[in-house]
């Protein structure tokens, strides 16, 4: 050791103090040899992260997005056909028409909702596959800096004049020197890395939930669109049983229809022109565009409220209490803003008690009710509380209807209440939403501008 020191010229004078300085010089090859292995199990993770198995899983997904297009394309011509056929003259061969056409669109729909299950559980299970990568490479980077830092610890524990004896020449040392502040940045790098692949996995598993929530939502659709299928065959079956596939049975079938809903609309106007409810107009918000948000993802109105030409038509009271909007058999029906369901039912369980239908109605926030009649399938319940935006159930063709279509009406809260129609001569055992006829309110005021 003597003689060695004494060899030593001025220049590796100065170098044997700055290394004397640094007392860490086997972490530099520890550190080079740990980050070697890094960044090589890094960059073949990256190298191999297009695996087979992940093409083929890429492959899958683009597969069902050929196929999505392709039934969304065909359930367009099928909605111009049910559409076609529901303005013709109603026949018992256009009615019977009409809902075989239906039963087709809405199979194809739940093909549809199929190949989207499909497409979102292989997205779920490629999000699974890159969540738990990006977990190796923060667990190759942890382990990585963790085993350095031992080393380190190590190696300080040793003394200067060991690590100096263990080297054959100071050039040796100086030229470690020279790479050591570029292995620190690397480390520090690294370090950095996990930050970045933190907040990676955070969103990944963000979009990991969200797609979760869609496939219950697609699985729940699913059910209703399947139980709308049920709801069709089941009217076909019914009309055909009634009228026993005859034109004129069909016709006083529909004669006598009419003939009672005119009786329950003028007894329910009657009714509800004497409740005299006390409502305070402060109670509820004041006509604005947009308080309320469309139920439908397409809107059509085919009949407004209040007294219009079609209402003096349709309506014993000349006078619409709500809006209709054109809605094939399976369409989607959302909340139009957050709220409770307070009420559901259907009076077609009851002969003669031509209303609703199917109907949900829902208590918001701000004072205001909503009802949604017709329905095919009711997708939600009483006490549930529901979004904007959230699914309520499916539209059909229940209660008096002239056709598949949605209505909804308006109320001021304090003016409406679910009870026992008692008073009613067709509908004594039906339970529905009674209303002053001041709560009625117009749903164009509250939708958005179309």
């Amino acid at each position: 050791m003597t003689s060695k020191l004494k060899n030593l010229n001025k220049s590796e004078a100065r170098v044997a103090r700055r290394a004397m300085s640094f007392s860490t010089i086997w972490m530099l090859w520890q550190l080079k040899y740990i980050l070697f292995i890094v960044l090589f199990v890094f960059c073949t993770n990256t190298a191999f992260s297009q695996t087979e198995s992940e093409e083929v899983l890429k492959a899958k997904i683009e597969e069902r997005s050929t196929q999505i297009k392709t039934l969304e394309e065909e359930i367009l011509k099928y909605n111009l056909e049910v559409l076609n056929a529901g303005t013709q003259a109603k026949t018992l061969v256009n009615t019977i028409k009409t809902l075989d056409l239906t039963k087709k669109k809405i199979s194809t729909d739940i093909n549809l909702t199929q190949s989207k299950i499909a497409k979102t559980e292989l997205t779920i299970e490629q999000l699974e596959n890159e969540i738990g990568k990006t977990v190796n490479h923060i667990g190759i980077n942890k382990q990585a800096i963790i085993s350095a830092l031992k080393s380190r610890q190590e190696l300080e524990n040793r003394g200067i004049l060991q690590i100096l004896l263990s080297k054959d020449s100071i050039g040796e040392i100086w030229k470690d020197l020279d790479n050591l502040e570029q292995i620190q940045e690397t480390v520090r790098g690294k370090t950095m890395e996990l930050g970045v692949l933190k907040v990676e996995m955070e969103k990944k598993q963000e979009t990991f939930q969200g797609q979760k929530k869609s496939l219950v939502n697609l699985k729940q659709d699913l059910s209703g669109k399947k139980q709308a299928v049920e709801s069709t065959v089941k009217e076909k079956a019914t009309v055909l049983a009634i009228t026993k596939n005859k034109e004129l049975a069909f016709k006083e079938l529909v004669k006598t229809k009419e003939e009672q809903k005119e009786q329950f609309e003028q007894e329910l106007f009657e009714y509800e022109s004497q409740l005299n409810i006390l409502i305070d107009k402060g109670s509820y918000p004041k006509a604005k565009s947009g308080i309320l948000s469309w139920p439908l993802d397409n809107v059509f109105i085919t009949q407004r409220f209040g007294k219009t030409v079609g209402a003096e038509k349709l309506y014993t009271s000349g006078s619409h209490n709500g809006i209709d909007m054109r809605a094939s058999v399976g369409t989607k029906v959302k909340n139009v803003l957050d709220g409770t369901v307070v009420g559901t039912g259907n009076t077609d369980l009851y002969r003669g008690c031509y209303s609703f239908g199917k109907w949900v109605m829902i208590k918001h926030d701000n004072g205001l009710s909503t009802i949604y009649a017709h329905l095919s399938v009711i997708s939600s319940f009483q006490g549930q509380r529901l979004a904007t935006g959230d699914l309520i159930g499916y539209s059909g063709n229940t209660g008096y209807s002239t056709g598949p279509h949605l209505h909804i009406s308006v109320y001021a809260t304090q003016g409406v209440r679910i009870e026992q129609y008692v008073n009613s001569r067709g509908c004594k055992q039906a339970t529905m939403p009674l209303a002053d006829i001041k709560a009625y309110l117009d749903p164009m005021a509250y939708f958005p501008k179309i």
